[in-house]
């Protein structure tokens, strides 16, 4: 993987330091890669394998640091052997026996910081160059509770037990500081995402809630310092000159989430152009529909402001941003509580939350979106929901709901993004396999047929673009190969595939 940067860094004295193209960049054109400056369990992490950071049940641990491992390979891995084992066994400070592996365990906390000091003293001129100008917010933090979590939990176990008063406690703060704020989190190897990273180019990159790049962590799983490279790409086309934008935050998320989201984590008020409009440029993913008159819409006032009144559009009514805030917390604690549950249980509880709240929200709010998101992954996946099983009534829902949810998409994570490459692969079955019935059934004809076939396969050649960039060994890595595997059979075969029908 090349490591040539494709930006230039320019500095602001109001926005500080953000990266600009140095040429014009394409769709899909790789802008740089990088190694993480240091990697470890994130805040709040269970049990984990401290090589492969696997979840582990804690029943066997490393001979040296007796800190929980897989086994002697894991223990013998680098991001482990050579940084806190090394500490853990000179201190003798060993893991404390836990009653559920798998609940939040604070002994984790001082991993990734402890990794990342040992990594300034081993390599002290990257640290200088890259890691000392990222923000760490310090005094904004010394405000918060995470202040005293972290002078308690990491500070002083660092400081005390562990023998480490070389470090001072400003020094570990703002270490904990540039975690909080700058790392991204990544899936270990099983594909769970117990990990998080320290980026320091992509860390670079303006905050948009409109992103204009895309980012793929590639996990190796080898302990090694290549271990979770990210690849950073430009996912629409982007001018000489122009800013690169990440988004710190989840995309489908209303405004009034997404800007608490970046205050409280993050510490600061995005006033991007998303954030600025009422309807979230026409998306309208936090309007909501009043129920007071039958034509009107509910949106905010003035969406940077979160305290200001929200008022219908076409009556007398008016809420405030905390009741819409506390509505929002409640869908989405709807949502939580049934993200794991899969199979057609799955499928009708979040049908179940969709008709609940349609009269409660706009079509296009974002926690429709979001039960879309999840619905599309389902129908055709599913025991009693496989393709071949759906009436067609259901396969037009799920074409139905992969368009609803591509339209959204189109404004707010336009061009290669994972979620689209997602939805288009989800959409192109129901296409193809509504468009045999259709035939079969004499509604359209052979020609017709053959165009309905030609439409579906293009739209899982747009699929394969999107899901091939990513990593061969990510789960959509993986479907993007399955994907363009299908895509080739189905243009080789589009002949036979009419003639027999």
């Amino acid at each position: 993987m090349t490591d040539e940067v494709h930006f230039t860094i320019e500095r602001d004295d109001n926005v500080g330091r953000y990266a600009v193209a140095k040429e014009k960049l394409n769709a899909g054109d790789i802008i740089f890669s990088e190694e993480p400056f240091a990697y470890g369990p994130k805040s709040d992490s269970a049990c984990l394998c401290l090589g492969c950071h696997n979840l582990v049940d804690c029943t066997v641990l490393c001979s040296k640091c007796s800190w929980p491992v897989c086994g002697s390979d894991c223990e013998n891995l680098s991001c482990h052997k050579n940084y806190e084992c090394e500490i853990f066994s000179k201190a003798n400070i060993k893991f404390q026996a836990v009653e559920d592996p798998s609940d939040v365990c604070l002994q984790y906390e001082c991993i990734t910081p402890l990794r990342v000091l040992l990594i300034k003293e081993k390599n002290p001129q990257r640290w200088e160059e890259e890691i000392q100008l990222m923000e760490s917010h310090n005094d904004i933090r010394k405000q918060k509770p995470i202040w005293e979590f972290n002078q308690h939990n990491i500070v002083e176990y660092l400081r005390g037990p562990c023998k480490l008063d070389r470090f001072s406690e400003d020094l570990i703060h703002s270490v904990c500081g540039i975690l909080e704020i700058n790392a991204f989190e990544a899936r270990n190897p099983s594909g769970y995402s117990t990990v998080r990273c320290l980026f320091p180019k992509l860390a670079i990159l303006s905050h948009n809630c409109i992103s204009n790049i895309h980012h793929a962590i590639d996990v190796k799983g080898n302990g090694n310092s290549n271990d979770y490279r990210v690849i950073v790409r430009a996912a629409v086309g982007i001018p000489k000159g122009g800013q690169l934008y990440s988004s710190y935050t989840y995309s489908l998320w209303p405004t009034l989430v997404r800007r608490e989201f970046l205050r409280e984590s993050k510490f600061f008020d995005c006033k991007c152009e998303r954030c600025s409009d009422k309807t979230e440029l026409g998306t309208h993913c936090g309007t909501l529909k009043c129920n007071k008159c039958d034509n009107g819409i509910i949106m905010s006032t003035n969406p940077l402001d979160d305290t200001c009144e929200w008022k219908c559009t076409h009556c007398e009514f008016k809420t405030n941003a905390v009741a819409v805030r506390k509505v929002f917390a409640a869908i989405q604690a709807e949502i939580d509580a049934v993200d794991y549950t899969t199979g057609p249980g799955g499928i009708e509880k979040r049908e179940a939350i969709y008709r609940k709240y349609r009269s409660v929200l706009h079509p296009k709010n974002s926690y429709m979106s979001i039960l879309r998101s999840a619905l599309t992954q389902l129908y055709g996946k599913s025991d009693e929901y496989t393709l071949e099983d759906l009436p067609d009534i259901i396969l037009e829902r799920k074409v139905e709901l992969c368009n609803q949810l591509l339209e959204v998409l189109n404004v707010i994570e336009p061009g290669r993004s994972r979620i689209r490459g997602i939805t288009l692969y989800e959409l192109h079955g129901p296409l193809m396999v509504l468009a045999k019935h259709q035939y079969l059934n004499d509604v359209i004809t052979k020609e017709f047929f053959r165009n309905d076939l030609k439409k579906a396969i293009d739209v899982l050649g747009e699929a394969v673009q999107i899901l091939k960039q990513e990593p061969e060994n990510s789960p959509e890595g993986q479907l993007g190969n399955m994907a363009e595997t299908a895509y080739k059979q189905l243009l080789d075969n589009i002949d036979m595939l009419v003639e027999s029908a």
